[in-house]
């Protein structure tokens, strides 16, 4: 488990995938997604997500509000896996968070968080995050968290409503000057 001032990072429990259904599964927080999937769909992301920390010792983790236990979506670092991309294999930072919880620097505290244990538990050199050109608020993340836009990286992906799926990358070096 990974604790901010405000947040809890931890490993998925039973009942989680109907918490991201509900909360997640939404158009608006699902527009650059492919739009709302069914709910067995997000289970079984709710399943593989869960899967991944006993496999790889990290994951996209829940995100939990301290203040009051609620479930705001996940944040985390997995190992990028679209098949034949140019990012995979690599280190990859990942966020989705209800639309309630938007705009209130959550995202950026979890993913600072997340980005601190990859280069420091995990001895990650370089991590990427990957979004769409339409998705501002993601990029815009990125970019706050000083994260570089690699259009040299940019490839098709199946699940991302836009298809073109941008890539941003930050090395280890690039995080301890930040």
């Amino acid at each position: 488990m990974i604790e901010t001032d405000r947040l809890l990072l931890r490993d998925w429990r039973e009942g989680d995938d109907a918490l991201l259904d509900q909360h997640c599964n939404t158009p608006p927080v699902m527009r650059w997604l492919g739009g709302v999937k069914s709910r067995e769909y997000m289970s079984a992301v709710a399943k593989r997500l869960a899967s991944w920390q006993p496999l790889h010792g990290h994951t996209f983790w829940v995100v939990e509000r301290k203040a009051d236990g609620a479930f705001l979506g996940f944040c985390g670092i997995k190992i990028a896996n679209d098949p034949g991309s140019p990012v995979e294999g690599e280190y990859e930072a990942g966020w989705r968070f209800r639309e309630d919880a938007w705009g209130r620097g959550y995202a950026k505290e979890a993913a600072i968080a997340s980005l601190d244990a990859a280069f420091g538990r995990l001895g990650a050199e370089r991590v990427v995050a990957l979004t769409v050109q339409g998705n501002s608020p993601s990029w815009g993340l990125m970019e706050r968290l000083g994260m570089t836009r690699r259009p040299d990286l940019d490839y098709v992906g199946a699940e991302w409503a836009e298809g073109i799926v941008i890539v941003y990358m930050i090395g280890k070096e690039q995080w301890r000057a930040s």
